[in-house]
């Protein structure tokens, strides 16, 4: 089992910038999951956002946010970050961390393959 904990959420400008975390704890380090992020609009499904291999080599992003967010982890913090630059009003929704526990160091799971999820944390862009 893995607990997720997701922090950094909050209102920002059209075009500013969050840096959004997650924090995994548990029998497990993180370095056993593979990690991915998503987001939800009220009345709308979970959109996947981006994921990242267990190593952190192989990354993988949706359409609406390459070239503006990135994500990486630090290991040995247990740690997934998402860096979110050029903010759109679009981008406003609750994002929630995701991990898959994974023997391939190079996985990086289809958006319906994660099996652990964060209580999420909201983000708010104002236009």
């Amino acid at each position: 089992q893995v607990q997720l904990a997701e922090s950094g959420g909050g209102l920002v400008q059209a075009g500013g910038s969050l840096k959004l975390s997650c924090t995994a704890s548990g029998r497990r380090t993180s370095s056993d999951y593979a990690m991915g992020w998503f987001r939800q609009i009220p009345g709308k499904g979970r959109e996947f956002v981006a994921g990242i291999s267990r190593e952190g080599f192989r990354t993988y992003y949706a359409d609406s946010v390459k070239g503006r967010f990135t994500i990486s982890r630090d290991n040995p913090k247990n740690t997934v970050y998402l860096q979110m630059n050029s903010l759109k009003p679009e981008d406003s929704a609750v994002y929630y961390c995701a991990a898959r526990i994974t023997d391939y160091p190079d996985y990086v799971p289809g958006e319906y393959d994660y099996n652990y999820w964060g209580q999420g944390t909201q983000v708010t862009v104002s236009s």
